[in-house]
């Protein structure tokens, strides 16, 4: 990956005009973001809408974007695989990732013929850093005929070297696809042992770990119930300590910790994961009470709305996969989708 000093990021100015195209939007984030911060997002907000209709483009924004870049110009959100799909089932030509490098690898190597926009290639990932190919390569080498599953928070480049990608949400149902007592998983720790409480099969590990979810300990869980007694639900990211798992209420993938707030509809909730979730996820709640842990992702955080800006004006920067790299990725990728259509997920 080739890194480039950033440049300083245009100043645009709030026009009446914005103020009046952006009123709704603005009422909505109130709860999230101050007035003071409004004139400052909303012109980019206008700007980056102008040129996606212009670029035929689309934004996709992870969950742990900022409130401004996942209410205001993402045109899908939610988990890495699930922006991928978007953006490969979209008629765009132009797929702006707001989120970090590794789930620009996988909108490029689901949508090949596309033009897909990383706003900041040194937004990486500390997972994603763990592990490479040739640690794929010797593991084959030490467990030889054992499959590999691989989470999908890994470079392309790994995903080429494995049987099978998987996500936090289906990394269960993966593993147990495999025949064989033994599963090489990788790259999360936190991850793996928790698959690994959900399945008789030997699970042989790989010490990579989030930045964010390894900080959570379950003091910060025991904090939280004794500052609201029994009147807070705790939900858990599966890459968090087994410890916390142990402590919380519900464990699952940022998809599953909304559907259960939509269908639970606790009084109080802590959703135990990067924070920007939260502000997100209680925009479309507002009657619901969310405390908010503060553990942010740096990297998540290196994508702006200037970035997002720049992305578009620029066409930089473009993500390019070698072929042979790609194919085989998308192999694996393939491959447990087409689990999860035997699982009817």
């Amino acid at each position: 990956m080739q890194l480039e000093a950033a440049r300083p990021s245009p100043i645009l100015d709030f026009t009446p005009e914005i103020a009046r195209a952006t009123a709704a939007l603005h009422e909505k984030l109130r709860p999230v973001i101050p007035d003071l911060e409004w004139p400052v997002h909303a012109p980019y907000i206008a700007r980056i809408d102008e040129l996606k209709r212009e670029c035929n483009a689309v934004v996709l924004a992870h969950n742990y974007q900022t409130p401004e870049i996942y209410h205001g110009v993402a045109d899908y959100v939610g988990d890495s695989l699930g922006m991928a799909q978007f953006g490969s089932r979209s008629d765009a030509a132009v797929i702006v990732v707001a989120g970090v490098h590794f789930m620009a690898e996988t909108a490029k190597i689901l949508s090949p013929e596309k033009t897909v926009l990383c706003p900041d290639l040194e937004a990486g990932c500390s997972l994603a850093e763990s592990i490479t190919a040739d640690d794929v390569r010797l593991l084959r080498e030490r467990y030889p005929g054992v499959p590999v599953v691989c989470y999908v928070n890994t470079t392309a480049a790994v995903r080429a070297e494995v049987d099978i990608c998987c996500t936090s949400a289906n990394a269960v149902a993966i593993v147990e696809s495999m025949e064989s007592d033994r599963v090489i998983f990788l790259p999360d720790e936190y991850l793996g042992k928790y698959v690994a409480t959900q399945t008789s099969k030997e699970i042989i590990l790989w010490k990579g770990h989030c930045v964010v979810h390894e900080r959570f300990t379950a003091e910060d869980i025991r904090s939280f119930r004794e500052a609201y007694g029994g009147g807070i639900q705790v939900l858990a990211h599966p890459e968090c300590p087994p410890e916390v798992l142990e402590a919380a209420d519900f464990v699952g993938s940022t998809s599953a910790m909304i559907h259960y707030v939509e269908g639970k509809r606790p009084r109080r909730v802590v959703l135990v994961t990067e924070c920007s979730m939260s502000d997100n996820v209680a925009v479309n709640f507002p009657d619901i009470e969310f405390v908010r842990p503060c553990n942010l992702c740096p990297y998540m955080k290196m994508i702006t709305l200037p970035k997002i800006l720049r992305s578009l004006e620029t066409m930089e920067h473009q993500v390019e996969i070698p072929e042979d790299v790609r194919q085989r990725a998308a192999v694996s990728m393939q491959r447990m989708m087409a689990v999860g259509r035997k699982e009817g997920t």
